[in-house]
């Protein structure tokens, strides 16, 4: 090739990007994820620990810290190693945007410190309003990573539905090839922390850290051409001076050196809320009112009322009122004096996650 021009053979492999040829680039797919891929990803997610704490906070009403501890890339027997015989899974898959296996994987003690504070109960069981209850929070809490996702990605990824199960842990939904595996630390105010273990797949690591890995290995050149993606007829717009080889070759005469143009891409900047986090609502006022008690009347008994009359409720004398957001029940509470005015001293509330879906 002492002229400078390519064989078929090399512009058939340049087209391809393989063509058995090694032009030093990385396996895609099967190939594992690299640990420069782990780090960029993992400092995606470290972005997003504080709105997760927010959330975790606001759902178990009480201080609660989240650390994002270590993320490691893993297979599945590695990962069954460190789990407890019996563990709780929550799926949260990836369906739009980016497609992809996603979710957390716990031990019964940590579940049930999590559970616990939603449900307004201590030392919950592992039934399926503690599954349940966990679905809520988790998809509270990955709000926040969802959103930073699909800003790297440019995408909007949504997730399917929330679904949990109690399941032995040679039977958890991982993936069978290598993931990367985040491991939290989730301590809510007195209790012991929790240890939390989230999952994604390699498809979704390589739709969030993979366009910015692969963009330099595109503009390597092993034969010094000006570029791959170069008109494949500009060798003819030459005329008619020299000729040139059927192999559509490269012609290095006088003629001028023509580059294709690279135009930026037209894809929109998509602007996202972000999905699941309720704190963006905290300074929103609410109206709260307190419910003595109620009873029906005939028409003719309404219209009969005037001064004195007494109508009787159906709550019986110092049973606990309702404490009402919107009409919604949230609370129930005992009737005291505040100088001159009424109040209520709260003695019953319904667990976080029963007022989250009664105000919705």
């Amino acid at each position: 090739m002492s002229d400078g021009s390519l064989s078929q053979d090399e512009i058939d492999a340049l087209l391809q990007g393989t063509g058995g040829m090694d032009f030093g680039a990385e396996s895609g797919g099967g190939a594992g994820i690299s640990d420069a891929d782990r780090d960029a990803f993992f400092a995606v997610i470290k972005e997003t620990v504080a709105s997760q704490k927010s959330n975790l906070s606001m759902l178990v009403t009480k201080s609660a810290s989240v650390k994002a501890a270590s993320a490691e890339v893993l297979t599945r027997p590695a990962l069954i190693q460190k789990l407890a015989n019996e563990v709780v899974e929550i799926e949260l898959d990836f369906s739009d945007g980016v497609s992809g296996r996603h979710l957390y994987v716990m031990d019964g003690a940590s579940a049930i410190r999590i559970a616990s504070p939603m449900m307004g109960q201590d030392g919950v069981e592992l039934d399926d309003a503690a599954v349940n209850a966990l679905q809520e929070a988790f998809s509270q809490v990955s709000g926040p990573v969802v959103t930073a996702l699909g800003d790297k990605t440019g995408k909007t990824i949504m997730t399917e539905a929330p679904t949990g199960r109690v399941a032995d842990r040679d039977d958890v939904s991982v993936p069978e090839e290598s993931f990367i595996a985040i491991t939290y630390q989730f301590t809510v105010e007195g209790d012991e922390p929790a240890m939390i273990i989230e999952i994604y797949d390699a498809g979704i690591v390589s739709a969030v850290v993979g366009k910015s890995s692969a963009a330099p290995k595109a503009q390597s050149n092993p034969f010094g051409v000006a570029s791959s993606n170069a008109d494949p007829f500009a060798a003819m717009a030459g005329g008619g001076g020299g000729s040139s080889s059927g192999s559509g070759a490269v012609q290095s005469g006088g003629g001028p050196n023509v580059q294709s143009v690279q135009f930026p891409g037209l894809q929109p900047q998509v602007t996202q809320t972000e999905q699941g986090n309720i704190s963006l609502l905290m300074d929103v006022y609410m109206e709260m009112t307190v419910e003595l008690g109620r009873t029906k009347k005939l028409i003719r008994e309404i219209l009969g009322m005037g001064e004195g009359t007494i109508i009787e409720l159906d709550k019986l004398a110092g049973e606990p009122v309702d404490i009402l957001v919107n009409h919604k029940l949230i609370a129930k509470g005992e009737v005291v004096v505040i100088d001159e005015n009424f109040g209520v001293r709260v003695t019953e509330i319904v667990s976080p996650m029963e007022r989250v879906t009664n105000m919705t």
